[in-house]
């Protein structure tokens, strides 16, 4: 059996990746209603940066992005139309049309909402988009990875609405209840372009380091202002319908999470590291390989082999560390 402090020491290395190159990544970005101006900065300030490095880095083609908001003329030139119920519907149903399975389809809402359960909405120009209705509106993206986060306050309860396989479901808050207005997005979306939530520093930011990243960030910011924390963010990826605050994916929420990854820096240009990197990405494929038939395998025969590919992934990462003068 595995020590569990080996376990907790090395599981932080043994990320598998489904990365992008795999398939294609599509994005969607939506802004709701603001009411205040300072909101409609924040969002569009969110939105536009995840845009811009999805349009560099994430997207094989501009087709594949989207970006919809509450007033397209604030920037036309990334805003492609309105973001109402009737165009969310038209976009999602474009990024059906547009990927193929195996690809990666992310959805980022922005805004306010309201609402309870399947009721609960993202408050939009005209009539709003309810939990029911994405629903409704992601079923025919059957076979993608699709990644819905929805950073707007009151978005708990999307997280049963939408739960399934092959999802990942972010909510800002942990129930409809939490109606004040959130932080959660900007910091999410730093996490997405940035390398500050890098965690492995191996080019590529995982959802569940973003998602990680974002609500660390979320904590911070109440504690340095001294206030009660009013937006408690969860993730939901193994299709119960019930999200968790602080997903580690060993096992349960967080594990898929953790295959869907974006690059945020060039890859090595040392042959050596790119090398070694190569060769841990391999191994954390045949984790996620090995743990997909745990069911079927002898639990000592899996638990050794589990152990031997966890310890060479510890020590590729260290050499990587090593090489490139990173601390531990």
């Amino acid at each position: 059996m595995i020590a569990p402090g080996l376990v907790l020491l090395l599981a932080a290395s043994a990320l598998s990746l489904r990365q992008s190159a795999a398939g294609s990544t599509h994005v969607l970005l939506v802004t709701g209603l603001s009411g205040e101006p300072r909101f409609a900065t924040a969002f569009h300030a969110a939105a536009a940066s995840i845009y811009d490095a999805a349009q560099s880095r994430w997207v094989r083609s501009d087709s594949s992005l989207l970006y919809l908001a509450e007033d397209p003329a604030r920037d036309p030139a990334r805003i492609k139309a309105r973001a109402t119920r009737e165009g969310i519907a038209s976009a999602i149903a474009t990024m059906g049309a547009r990927s193929a399975p195996g690809d990666v389809v992310l959805i980022v809402l922005l805004g306010h909402g309201s609402g309870q359960g399947n009721d609960s909405r993202l408050n939009l120009p005209g009539p709003d988009a309810t939990a029911a209705d994405f629903a409704t509106w992601l079923g025919p993206l059957s076979g993608r990875m699709v990644v819905l986060v929805n950073a707007s306050s009151g978005s708990g309860d999307f997280v049963p609405a939408l739960s399934g396989k092959d999802r990942v479901v972010v909510a800002a808050t942990k129930s409809a209840m939490e109606r004040n207005e959130t932080t959660f997005g900007d910091h999410f979306a730093k996490a997405l372009v940035s390398e500050s939530a890098d965690a492995d520093r191996d080019g590529r930011v995982t959802l569940l380091e973003a998602f990680d990243f974002a609500r660390r960030a979320v904590a911070r910011g109440y504690e340095t202002k001294n206030l009660l924390a009013t937006e408690h963010a969860l993730l939901d990826d193994d299709g119960d319908g019930k999200g968790s605050s602080a997903p580690s994916g060993a096992p349960g929420d967080g594990a898929l999470a953790r295959t869907v990854a974006f690059g945020t820096t060039p890859l090595p240009t040392d042959p050596r590291v790119a090398a070694m990197v190569a060769e841990r990405r391999a191994l954390e494929g045949q984790v996620d390989a090995l743990r997909r038939r745990k069911a079927t395998r002898d639990s000592t025969a899996y638990e050794r082999e589990l152990e031997r590919l966890l310890v060479e992934i510890a020590t590729r990462s260290a050499a990587i560390r090593a090489a490139t003068g990173q601390k531990p």
